[in-house]
């Protein structure tokens, strides 16, 4: 096996990576239309979605891990005589087992997706009825338009929501995590840029997608197509 095979093997499993990313997406998008179909029995439906939404951040995991390690070994390798590369096969087997053996099943659900999971269907969960419902959605109307679906860096609609964990306030991603990487570059923390914000140093471990306020925007935006 050359080095550009084991690139392009690694290209291929970062793509993969991408399609379980997305898949679970799709699980939390399944889950919220469960929910918000008002379906009197939908808890057992939550779960069985929940597993398959742990079982693909455990694939990702491992998928991660695998190729991070194989990166690492391809970087020493290639430093070497090239008869090291036929050892390589074996180290890579060695260290993964190694590294998936110390892992936790129970960190699974700190994962940001698993998160969003959860969040996505607690929010949609949230009982909204009757004349208070009708008071709420005027409010939506008149607040969120200018201020929760826009983001405090760009200052126009968000596309795709991060929330902060530390003070709740969102961001678009793109917007967010550009200005991270710059500061980080400049060896600087990054204050929230929410007006009156406490949060002094935002960082990329406590963003989380948002995918109920995303749905949100999406259905603000259908609706006036």
């Amino acid at each position: 096996m050359s080095f550009s095979a084991v690139q392009a093997a690694l290209s291929g499993l970062r793509s993969c990576q991408e399609d379980v990313g997305t898949n679970m997406d799709m699980l939390t998008y399944v889950a919220m239309d469960l929910v918000e179909s008002h379906e009197t029995e939908h808890s057992s439906s939550l779960e069985t979605l929940q597993a398959m939404i742990l079982e693909s951040a455990e694939l990702e995991r491992e998928m991660n891990c695998f190729s991070n390690i194989v990166e690492h070994l391809n970087s020493e390798v290639s430093q070497l005589p090239p008869e090291a590369l036929f050892s390589l096969s074996d180290r890579v087997k060695e260290q993964y087992e190694a590294k998936r053996a110390s892992l936790s099943k129970a960190e699974l659900h700190n994962h940001q997706k698993v998160l969003a999971f959860k969040e996505g269907v607690g929010s949609a969960l949230q009982p909204e009825n009757g004349e208070e419902a009708e008071n709420q959605d005027e409010d939506i109307a008149v607040t969120q338009r200018f201020v929760n679906f826009t983001c405090p860096l760009t200052q126009v609609e968000m596309e795709n929501p991060m929330k902060n964990k530390v003070c709740n306030h969102h961001y678009d991603e793109g917007a967010i995590l550009a200005m991270i990487k710059a500061r980080h570059k400049q060896h600087k923390k990054f204050r929230c840029p929410v007006v009156g914000c406490g949060n002094i140093n935002v960082i990329q471990a406590d963003l989380v997608p948002d995918p109920f306020l995303k749905r949100r925007i999406q259905k603000r935006n259908a609706s006036q197509v």
